[in-house]
């Protein structure tokens, strides 16, 4: 199990006050948490993921997300058991439609 941890912005604080649960952790699949929270506009995410080694592409798809979406004050906890880079994306903007971000 690898733990990666975050950190983008400062952007505007997300507008939803839920928190927002998408996906099914499964072979091949995700879950991801939205949680408003302060965070001095940060956009904060913390994964757990069974698969080690792809720091640079974790990074690359979260930066790429917090750029599109500009979203502050958000926890976003990711629990992976091996999805690609298509499904982090989509579970992703899954999650930000729900909270509207």
């Amino acid at each position: 199990m690898e733990h990666l941890q975050y950190e983008f912005g400062p952007f505007t604080p997300a507008s939803g006050t839920a928190n927002t649960l998408v996906g099914v952790v499964g072979s091949g699949n995700m879950e991801v948490l939205f949680e408003p929270r302060a965070l001095g506009g940060m956009i904060r995410f913390v994964i757990d993921t069974s698969i080690s080694g792809f720091d640079p592409t974790w990074r690359a798809v979260l930066e790429a997300f917090a750029e599109r979406h500009r979203v502050g004050d958000l926890l976003v906890t990711i629990n992976d058991a091996g999805a690609t880079p298509s499904v982090v994306a989509l579970r992703l903007a899954q999650a930000a439609e729900e909270l509207r971000v």
